[in-house]
């Protein structure tokens, strides 16, 4: 079943103009259906875990007092990443001098799945501890990049966005887009390979 949701058009819409009149089970709509991908973006931006959480808890507030700016010209959930986007670069800056702590990232494995568990569980304990070692071993690589390079990935490549609306949120053109994401993806590449885990 689709998510109606997250569609974009009419729905978005819909749901948009429920929340702005007070409907509060519209709200809670929107916050559980967009929760998870709003904090796998944060959480590759953030440097802790409640730096990501106070990112979701901003992009929330921030889109439920500007509910009025959605137009339903795309989907609302390019929209809410776009709000968390500019929320965590600010709150970037703001902390810029904040030492670095452990990696909040989740891994890619989990993330895939939009938050959800993964429907399968390898039942041999050494398929999940292999498993479980290629997810740090990619942790660890994604905190190797620049913040520019895991906002694309995680917008590009986890949340499959399409490249114009990837563009869009970043404020960059669609070339440009295309050239930072290569260059995540080898970069990446490059430090799957440092560490150890063979990514092809």
């Amino acid at each position: 079943m689709q998510d109606p949701v997250d569609g974009g058009g009419s729905e978005d819409l819909t749901l948009v103009r429920a929340a702005a009149a007070g409907d509060r089970s519209a709200m809670d709509a929107i916050v559980l259906a967009h929760q998870a991908a709003v904090l796998r973006l944060a959480r590759g931006l953030a440097r802790t875990e409640a730096a990501a959480e106070d990112v979701l808890q901003e992009t929330f507030l921030a889109a439920f007092r500007h509910l009025g700016e959605y137009r339903g010209d795309g989907p609302l959930r390019g929209w809410l990443l776009a709000i968390a986007h500019r929320t965590a670069v600010r709150q970037g800056r703001r902390r810029a001098g904040e030492p670095k702590e452990t990696e909040p990232l989740e891994a890619l494995g989990e993330a895939a799945g939009h938050g959800a568990a993964p429907m399968w569980h390898p039942a041999d304990p050494e398929d999940r501890a292999a498993q479980a070692e290629r997810r740090e071993a990619l942790a660890a690589a994604l905190d190797t990049l620049s913040p520019d390079d895991r906002t694309v990935l995680v917008l590009r490549d986890l949340e499959g966005l399409g490249g114009p609306e990837v563009a869009r949120i970043l404020a960059i053109g669609v070339p440009a887009m295309k050239t930072r994401l290569h260059r995540a993806r080898l970069r990446l590449l490059a430090a799957l390979r440092k560490g150890g885990l063979d990514a092809t």
